[in-house]
């Protein structure tokens, strides 16, 4: 239990339109429902039931993007995490009747991409994601929990798959499990400014404001950049570090040991341990592992506090262009 994707405000369901609704790719979901503040933030387009416990759901990549941009001519892979994310977040609205404003907890997530279904083309990318629920678990009526798959197909190629597991809190449960910090103002009032980044290339960037690892002397460690202000890792306030920071920060981690060049993070299996807050620091240790089945290097990412894990991770890179 650990990473909390809370909604800021709620909505009601477009006017007339049912539980299967699918929109056409002119326009998005409504953001309420992913979970997002900025519509531009929104990749998914539309969905439908594919039978009980089945889902398709619609997405649309864009050519470039001010975080998850292409590189080397490929999409990044990341986007599908996000892409995931979100479209796990609209079902659990549209399909399963969660609230709006319930906190959905990530306990782990596991992804893995082709590489040559990555490729920028001369239009964004539209992507269809099959979704299938498992163990869903129920508190009386509501959905407390469940494992989901997501497998993403782009002109009839499979382009990836990604696992997750998760559970759902009503608001006053998660109030109680988070004590004082569920008082958001109070949480960010205390965090811990972001120290000073590594150099950008040494993590696949091009930004420093990318950059969510900051030098500590030491090799294989790193304290993680907690920008407040970033427009995407922190789309809306939060009182804990965004989940998917803690897998950026896998990625750049394992960028870092490896020697990013020109390769990217193919497949991550991660865990989300524990809270990670904004008010403590917290520490990214990387080591190479031994090489995957097809010779791919391998990195295990661990998060910290005062030395106990809130996240660790399993990435694989393999060498493109």
């Amino acid at each position: 239990m650990t990473v909390v994707l809370t909604v800021p405000h709620s909505a009601p369901r477009r006017p007339g339109a049912p539980s299967g609704y699918s929109a056409a790719l002119t326009t998005t979901v409504p953001r309420e429902y992913v979970h997002r503040s900025s519509v531009t933030e929104v990749f998914l387009t539309g969905w439908r039931g594919r039978g009980p416990g089945a889902w398709t759901v619609d997405a649309q990549w864009p050519r470039a993007h001010s975080f998850y941009g292409p590189a080397h001519g490929m999409h990044d892979p990341v986007m599908l995490v996000e892409t995931v994310r979100q479209a796990g977040l609209l079902l659990n609205h549209v399909g399963h009747g969660i609230p709006l404003g319930h906190p959905v907890i990530w306990g782990s997530m596991q992804y893995i991409v082709d590489p040559e279904a990555l490729e920028v083309a001369a239009t964004p990318a539209d992507v269809e994601v099959h979704v299938n629920d498992h163990d869903i678990v129920r508190r009386g009526s509501r959905l407390s929990g469940m494992r989901q798959t997501f497998d993403a197909i782009r002109d009839g190629r499979h382009l990836g798959r990604v696992e997750c597991t998760f559970t759902c809190h009503a608001p006053a449960v998660y109030r109680r499990l988070r004590g004082s910090y569920a008082d958001l103002d109070h949480t960010l009032a205390r965090v811990i400014p972001p120290a000073a980044p590594v150099s950008p290339a040494l993590v696949g960037r091009d930004r420093t404001a990318d950059v969510v690892l900051s030098p500590t002397g030491e090799a294989g460690r790193w304290q993680l950049r907690t920008d407040t202000t970033h427009p995407v890792l922190f789309d809306h306030p939060v009182d804990h570090v965004p989940g998917m920071l803690l897998v950026e920060a896998a990625r750049q981690a394992a960028y870092a040991t490896v020697g990013h060049g020109h390769s990217t993070a193919v497949a991550m299996d991660c865990s989300f341990v524990r809270y990670a807050e904004l008010d403590v620091p917290c520490w990214i240790r990387a080591r190479a592992l031994t090489p995957d089945a097809a010779g791919l290097p391998r990195v295990a990412v661990r998060a910290e506090h005062h030395g106990d894990s809130v996240f660790t991770a399993t990435v694989t890179c393999a060498p493109i262009g």
